[in-house]
């Protein structure tokens, strides 16, 4: 019989799972093909990137920012109120800008037709 003192488990928790991946990443990819007597019908790919949203940043993924079903949209009333108000800031500018002398006419060389 051993007199050592029993240590308990020393696992890995969940928490620090989720940690470690949300930390440094987790890929995930495959590909699926199905084909009939060698000719390829379908091919489907599958990507599949884990992280945290500063980790993804970090490698350049933030499509999320643009996407327009997740970015909440302008009333359509402020949308049309701020291109009122753009339009009008043009037209003060050209208003503004010193007149140009307007260009000389184009004049379009004629043929004559040789019967």
């Amino acid at each position: 019989m051993s007199l050592e003192p029993r240590r308990g488990y020393q696992g890995t928790n969940l928490v620090d799972i989720l940690d470690r991946i949300l930390d440094k990443g987790l890929v995930v990819a495959g590909d699926v093909r199905i084909s009939l007597a060698n000719v390829e019908l379908l091919t489907i790919r599958i990507r599949l990137l884990v992280c945290s949203i500063d980790k993804a940043e970090q490698i350049g993924l933030n499509w999320w920012r643009y996407d327009r079903s997740l970015v909440a949209q302008e009333d359509t009333e402020a949308i049309i109120t701020r291109l009122e108000q753009r339009i009008a800031e043009l037209e003060r500018q050209l208003a503004l800008a010193p007149s140009s002398p307007t260009p000389p006419a184009r004049t379009t060389p004629t043929r004559s037709r040789k019967r």
